[in-house]
């Protein structure tokens, strides 16, 4: 049994890809006393409370993390928060950097304060492959957001509060997911424009990414940034795929993407430890109390987590099944 089973969660970003899912999961595998879902956008709000009926074990907040205040309301008498609002589009980041960096950083510092004022038990915040070694600003913020919670240890450490973040790539059947485009440009017998036809990239399913956050609340005691164990897939396997034949062409890269997805530096790599099930990067700074599982195991020299040098590979079939769930 979870620890979150029959406890009072509280999910930011609730109404986004990963929150409806994470619901989802809550609800048939939980049953939390409360479930609150914490988010800006009335509109989505009222679409996800269709989805789900007005289940009376959640709650919705209208807030947005940027206000403290209002975290501070939300989180009165929850146990545990998972923090998935952020903002995440890299083109539009370029664009508007300020706004990235008050929802991704100000915003996580409010949770962080919120939750250490509320008596949270644990919070895991979600990060982004894009949050290693970044070269975008919607990465650099993402890693400064990890670098935040995990350092609210030392903040939270004379009170009950503990945080870890749990780092994933490209999630199957999110919003913005490149399949749905994909399927329409093929059915309308267009070519697939492919980034770099060399391109490879890290893929987890919703299902996949829920269950991980979850599991990830039972193993942390503070300071975890956890990073599932997951195959990488070449992007034209993927377009193959989901559009078998159909033509492809190479537009090349966009300002701040990469050829190849990286979800653990080299730097990093030196305080990674090894699971069943995925990889732990250990904090710099372990004076707040971190103790490293017993099973884990030291990777070697050296060692980084990288789409291309990844030891496990979706094959095309494997693929397509995993698009048969999706539908």
């Amino acid at each position: 049994m979870s620890v979150l089973s029959g406890s009072n969660i509280l999910v930011t970003g609730g109404t986004g890809s990963f929150g409806k899912a994470f619901i989802d999961h809550a609800l048939k595998h939980l049953d939390p006393q409360r479930l609150i879902v914490f988010s800006r956008d009335e509109l989505k709000q009222y679409e996800v409370r269709q989805r789900f009926g007005d289940d009376p074990r959640l709650r919705w907040f209208i807030g947005d993390v940027r206000e403290e205040r209002r975290l501070h309301r939300a989180m009165h008498g929850v146990d545990y928060v998972v923090h998935a609002a952020a903002l995440k589009q890299v083109d539009t980041a370029e664009y508007n950097p300020y706004e990235f960096v008050k929802t991704n950083v100000l915003g996580s510092q409010n949770v962080i304060e919120a939750a250490i004022d509320s008596g949270i038990k644990k919070v895991v915040a979600l990060s982004t492959d894009k949050a290693s070694s970044p070269i975008n600003l919607y990465g650099a913020t993402k890693l400064t957001a990890d670098k935040l919670f995990v350092s609210g240890n030392h903040y939270a450490a004379n009170y009950v509060t503990r945080f870890s973040v749990v780092r994933y790539g490209n999630v199957m059947g999110s919003r913005g997911s490149v399949i749905p485009f994909f399927r329409r440009l093929a059915a309308a017998g267009e070519s697939l424009p492919i980034t770099d036809l060399r391109c490879t990239r890290f893929f987890i399913t919703l299902p996949e990414a829920v269950k991980f956050v979850v599991d990830s609340f039972d193993l942390m005691n503070g300071g975890e940034l956890y990073v599932p164990r997951i195959p990488s897939m070449k992007i034209v396997d993927l377009a193959e795929a989901v559009a078998p034949g159909a033509p492809m062409h190479d537009v090349g890269l966009r300002p701040g993407e990469k050829l190849h997805e990286e979800m653990i530096s080299p730097d990093e790599g030196r305080r990674v430890l090894r699971l069943a099930d995925r990889y732990l990067v250990q904090p710099e700074l372990g004076t707040f109390g971190f103790q490293a599982p017993e099973d884990a195991e030291a990777v070697e020299d050296g060692f980084v987590y990288r789409s291309d040098l990844n030891d496990q590979w979706y094959s095309q079939d494997q693929i397509r099944d995993l698009l048969d769930t999706l539908d």
